[in-house]
């Protein structure tokens, strides 16, 4: 992990860029304090359709009708 200042990561951006693609984590932070983290980009697959299928189980009730009195607060 790389601790860089704010005004050193505006002047070194693209440097801070390459060792970031190769796997270097910097930390950017204003007045000693960290507030932001560069970090390589990390792409995902896909999303496939139906992947939590037997992973989640909706009970019945959640089809049933909400009381009135929690419906109460939704009404105009």
């Amino acid at each position: 992990m790389l601790p860089v200042d704010v005004h050193d990561a505006q002047v070194r951006f693209y440097h801070l860029l390459a060792q970031v693609e190769v796997g270097e984590e910097v930390v950017i932070s204003r007045n000693g304090q960290p507030v932001a983290r560069l970090v390589r980009f990390q792409r995902q697959g896909r999303r496939q359709f139906g992947s939590w299928k037997g992973r989640i189980v909706v009970d019945d009730r959640f089809f049933d009708a909400l009381p009135d009195e929690e419906l109460a607060p939704w009404e105009p």
